[in-house]
C-alpha cells in the first residue's frame, strides 16, 4: 500500500500525484503503475471511508485503468458494483466516491450495477463489453468482482463467433475516420488504425482463445505510444491523445528524444508494429470462424475425421493454403536466397498474403544475396513490384520480418521517415511503394518497365541523407541498380531518372515552355528519347502516389506539352524563338480594340480537358483569360489584385508586347493567363473589366479591399509557416532573367509579388504559378528594357521582392 492514510483525503491524494508526476527520475511503465496504486489506495480510502466492513458492494477499476495504465490525464473508469440488497446505502456510496474525484478535476467515466446488469449492459454494448474484460478488483467484496470477471470472460468466449466480426467492423470504421497513425502528420495515438485502441481490440481477440496475435515487439509498441501519450499530457497539460505539430518538440524534449522527426519515426515504428499485427489476428480470426462453419459439413460428408488442407503450389518452393501463401515442406530457406523474393511475388501476383510463420521461418534462415543478384532474384523483385496494389502488403510483411533490410540496405534510412509536407500522403518508404504500385499501371506505355519500376522504387530514396535527396538519390540507385543486377547502361539510365525525377513537373509549372532554353536544358538533362519516356511516366507516377493535390488534368497537359517539345528537339527538331511568333487572328483583334478604346479589352474561355478515367467527369482546367491594355506601369499588380479580389486563382501568367500593324500607334501588352474559381461560379468578364479599369486609373484601392476581406475572414491559428524565399535561377533563359518565390499561398500573394517587382522597376513577361498544399513556388520571367538583369541586379532585386514579402 501507498500510505491509504495519508491519501484519504483529496489534498493528501492530489499532492502525492503532483510529486509522482513531477518525478524525472520515474516515467513509463513504472510512473503509470505508481499512479494507477496510488489512485487505488485513495479510492480504497475513500470506499472504505463511506461503506465501513461492507458486503456485497465493490469498486472496479475497467478499461485502461484496469490495466493500471494511467496516464497523466486519463480518464478514471469506474464500476460500484453491488448485490442489489441495499441500494440507498449504494447511492450514498457512490456520491462519496465520485464528488471528491470531480472536486479534484479529474475525468470521471462512471456506472453503478449490479452484476446482473453489468452482464446485460455489456451483452448490449461492445464497448461496455472491452472495458470488462480489464476489470480489477480495488476494494470492497473481492468475491462479487471475481464473480463478474469470470462470467465476462466465459460470456465473451462463448459469443466470440458473434462479437469478433462485430468489434472488427469496429475497428474498420475507426481506422476509416482517424486515418493511419504510421503516417499521419498529426496522429490521433489512441484511435488512429495502429493506436492504442487497436491493442486493446487485440487483448480482446486473445481472451476469446480463438486466435492471438503476434506477440513480439507488440508489448513494446504500446508501452511506446503510452510514453508519448504521458509526455504529450504532461506538456499540454489536457486530456489529449493528438500529436499536434506544435507540441512535438516540446513531447520530444519531455521523452529526449532527439527532435519531432524522430519522435515521429518511433510513433510510426510502434503503429507498423501495431496494425502488422492486426492484420495477422484478424486474417487468422476469420480462417478460424470459417474452418468452424465448414468443417461440420465435411465431417457429415465424409464421416468424420478432420480433412487434409488443400495446398496448390504457387512456385519452386512456394504454396497455396487456406487462401495464404506458406512455404513448401520441401522448401529450405536457408540454401535457396532467392526464396523470400520469389514467395514474395507469388503472393501479390496472386493477391494473397504471406503467412507469418513462413515469413519468420524465411527471416530466420535467410542469407544475404550475392552482388550482383542472380538473374531469378532481379526478375522476382520486378515481378513484386509490378503486381499493382498487392505490393504494399506483401512488402509491409518482409519489411516487418526485417527481410527488406537484408535485401536493400538503404532502405532502413527511409523507414519511417515521416514528410513534413502536407501534400504528401505517406511515409518516405510507403510513398516509394505506392510509386511502385502507380508505376505498374504505365508499365504497357514504356519500353522498359524494369527500369520503371526499380526507378520508381529508388527515386526518393535519397531523403534518408542530408542535402539535395535527388542528388544523394542517383549516387544511391547507380550503386543498388548495379546491386540489383543491371548492366551498366541500364544503371546510368536508373541514375538519370532518379536524379532528375522532378525535373518534367517542375519545369512544366514553373518555367516557360516558349523558351528555346527551357526545353533545350531539359532534353540535355535527359538524353535519350527512351529515358524521356521513363521519366514521363515515372513523374506521373510519382505525383499520383504523392497525393491529391499533386497531379490533375491541368498539370498533366503541362508536362505532356513539354515532353513533346523535348521529344522534337531529341529528335533533331529546333524550337521556334517565341520572340518570333506571330500574334493569333484574336490576339491581334483585342489589341487593336484596346487602342482603339484606350482602355482594358478582355475574353474568358473555358477550357476542360478528358478525364483520365471514362467514367470521370471532365475536369476543368480552369479558364483563359486574355486581357489587352494599353502598355503602360502596374499592369501585373492591378489584374492580379482584381482577379484576387473576384477569389481567382492563377496557374499560369503570361505577358508580352504585342508589335501592331503597320499604320496603327501605341504600343499593347498581352496577358494570356489560365485562371479558376476557388469557389462558386465565375464572375462576368463585364465586372472583370471595370474593377481592372478602376485599378488602373487609381480608383479602385486593392490592398485596402483585400485587407478588409482578410479582416472579415480570420484566418484560424495555426503552425507557424517558414518565412518566404526569393532566388535567382541561374542560366534559365538568354531571354529574361528567372525568379523564384516560394511562399505560403495566401489571398493577394500575386498582387503582393507584383507590386513589389513594379515598385523594383522590372518588368514581367511571364509567370509561372504552381501551388502545392499550402505551399506556392512561382516563377516570373523579368526583364529591363526587354534584356536580362545583370547579375548583381538580378539579385538585389530578389532580396527587395524576399523582403517585401517578408514585411
Amino acid at each position: 500500500m501507498h500510505g491509504q492514510a495519508e491519501n484519504s483525503g483529496p489534498g493528501g491524494y492530489a499532492a502525492a500525484r503532483l510529486r509522482l508526476l513531477n518525478e524525472k527520475a520515474r516515467s513509463g511503465p513504472p510512473r503509470r503503475s505508481a499512479l494507477a496504486g496510488l489512485t487505488d489506495d485513495w479510492l480504497a480510502g475513500l470506499f472504505a471511508a463511506g461503506a465501513p466492513g461492507a458486503r456485497g458492494v465493490s469498486l472496479v477499476a475497467v478499461g485502461g485503468y484496469g490495466r493500471a495504465e494511467l496516464s497523466p490525464r486519463s480518464d478514471l473508469d469506474l464500476l460500484l458494483l453491488h448485490d442489489g440488497s441495499a441500494t440507498g446505502a449504494v447511492s450514498a456510496l457512490a456520491d462519496r466516491l465520485w464528488y471528491p474525484v470531480w472536486d479534484l478535476g479529474l475525468a470521471l467515466d462512471h456506472s453503478v450495477r449490479t452484476p446482473a446488469e453489468a452482464r446485460r449492459t455489456a451483452g448490449e454494448d461492445l464497448k461496455v463489453q472491452l472495458g470488462l474484460l480489464d476489470a480489477r478488483h480495488i476494494a470492497g467484496d473481492l468475491g462479487l468482482t471475481t464473480a463478474l470477471r469470470t462470467t465476462v470472460l466465459a460470456d465473451w468466449r462463448n459469443q466470440a463467433p458473434k462479437r469478433l466480426p462485430a468489434l472488427r467492423e469496429l475497428c474498420e470504421e475507426r481506422a476509416a475516420r482517424q486515418g493511419e497513425l504510421q503516417y499521419l502528420l498529426e496522429p490521433d495515438l489512441k484511435e488512429a488504425r495502429g493506436g492504442l485502441r487497436d491493442v486493446t481490440a487485440l487483448r480482446a481477440v486473445a481472451a476469446s482463445w480463438l486466435a492471438d496475435a503476434p506477440r513480439e515487439g507488440l508489448a513494446e509498441a504500446r508501452s511506446g505510444l503510452l510514453d508519448v501519450r504521458d509526455a504529450l499530457h504532461l506538456t499540454t497539460g489536457r486530456a489529449t491523445d493528438r500529436l499536434a505539430l506544435q507540441e512535438q518538440d516540446q513531447v520530444a524534449a519531455e521523452l529526449g528524444v532527439l527532435d519531432a522527426d524522430a519522435l515521429l519515426r518511433q510513433v510510426y515504428e510502434a503503429a507498423r508494429v501495431i496494425a502488422y499485427a492486426g492484420d495477422v489476428t484478424w486474417r487468422e480470426v476469420g480462417r478460424v470462424l470459417r474452418s468452424r462453419s465448414v468443417r461440420p459439413r465435411l465431417r457429415a460428408m465424409l464421416g468424420g475425421g478432420k480433412p487434409a488442407p488443400e495446398r496448390s503450389p504457387l512456385a519452386e518452393g512456394v504454396v497455396e493454403q487456406d487462401g495464404e501463401v506458406v512455404l513448401a515442406r520441401a522448401a529450405r530457406p536457408d540454401r535457396d536466397p532467392v526464396l523470400p523474393l520469389r514467395a514474395a511475388a507469388a503472393a501479390a501476383q496472386a493477391g494473397l498474403p504471406l503467412n507469418l510463420h513462413a515469413v519468420r521461418r524465411m527471416a530466420a534462415g535467410a542469407r544475404a544475396l550475392p552482388s550482383p543478384w542472380p538473374a531469378e532474384a532481379r526478375q522476382q523483385l520486378l515481378t513484386l513490384l509490378g503486381s499493382g496494389r498487392p505490393t504494399v502488403d506483401v512488402w509491409e510483411a518482409l519489411e516487418a520480418e526485417g527481410l527488406i533490410s537484408l535485401l536493400l540496405p538503404d532502405w532502413d534510412r527511409v523507414r519511417c521517415r515521416p514528410q513534413r509536407n502536407a501534400v504528401h500522403l505517406w511515409t518516405v518508404d510507403r510513398h516509394l511503394i505506392e510509386t511502385a504500385v502507380r508505376a505498374s499501371a504505365f508499365t504497357r506505355r514504356v519500353s522498359r518497365p524494369d527500369l520503371l519500376l526499380i526507378a520508381a522504387l529508388l527515386h526518393d530514396i535519397g531523403k534518408g541523407w542530408p542535402g539535395d535527396h535527388s542528388v544523394a538519390g542517383e549516387v544511391i540507385a547507380r550503386d543498388v541498380a548495379a546491386r540489383v543486377g543491371f548492366d551498366p547502361a541500364d544503371v546510368t539510365v536508373v541514375a538519370t531518372l532518379v536524379r532528375h525525377h522532378l525535373l518534367l513537373v517542375e519545369t512544366a509549372t514553373r518555367r516557360d515552355l516558349d523558351d528555346p532554353a527551357t526545353v533545350r536544358s531539359v532534353a540535355e538533362a535527359v538524353g535519350s528519347p527512351g529515358t524521356l519516356e521513363l521519366l514521363h511516366a515515372l513523374t506521373e507516377a510519382d505525383a499520383l502516389a504523392t497525393g491529391p493535390a499533386a497531379w490533375s488534368s491541368w498539370r498533366a497537359a503541362l508536362v505532356a506539352d513539354l515532353v513533346k517539345r523535348v521529344s522534337a528537339v531529341l529528335a533533331g527538331q529546333t524550337p521556334p524563338d517565341p520572340e518570333e511568333a506571330l500574334p493569333t487572328a484574336q490576339h491581334e483583334r483585342l489589341a487593336l480594340e484596346a487602342v482603339a478604346t484606350g482602355a482594358p479589352v478582355l475574353s474568358l474561355r473555358a477550357q476542360t480537358e478528358p478525364a483520365a478515367e471514362p467514367s470521370d467527369d471532365p475536369e476543368p482546367l480552369g479558364v483563359e483569360l486574355l486581357i489587352a491594355v494599353p502598355e503602360q506601369a502596374g499592369v501585373l499588380p492591378a489584374v492580379a489584385g482584381v482577379l484576387a479580389m473576384h477569389r481567382l486563382t492563377v496557374r499560369t501568367a503570361e505577358l508580352r508586347s504585342l508589335d501592331l500593324p503597320d499604320g496603327v500607334d501605341g504600343s499593347v501588352l498581352l496577358l494570356d493567363w489560365r485562371v479558376a474559381a476557388e469557389y462558386g461560379s465565375l464572375p462576368q468578364a463585364a465586372r472583370l473589366r471595370a474593377d481592372l479599369v478602376r485599378a488602373l486609373d487609381g480608383s479602385l484601392d486593392i490592398s485596402a479591399r483585400l485587407a478588409e476581406r482578410d479582416a472579415a475572414y480570420p484566418r484560424r491559428r495555426g503552425v507557424v509557416a517558414p518565412p518566404p524565399r526569393v532566388t535567382v535561377a541561374p542560366a534559365a533563359s538568354r531571354h529574361a532573367t528567372v525568379i523564384e518565390v516560394r511562399a505560403q499561398d495566401a489571398p493577394g500573394l500575386l498582387f503582393r509579388i507584383g507590386r513589389a517587382l513594379e515598385d523594383a522597376a522590372v518588368r514581367v513577361r511571364s509567370a509561372h504559378v504552381s501551388t502545392l498544399g499550402a505551399n506556392a513556388v512561382d516563377a516570373f520571367y523579368v526583364t529591363q528594357e526587354r534584356v536580362p538583369l545583370p547579375g548583381e541586379e538580378a539579385v538585389a532585386v530578389a532580396r527587395k521582392l524576399e523582403e517585401a514579402l517578408r514585411a
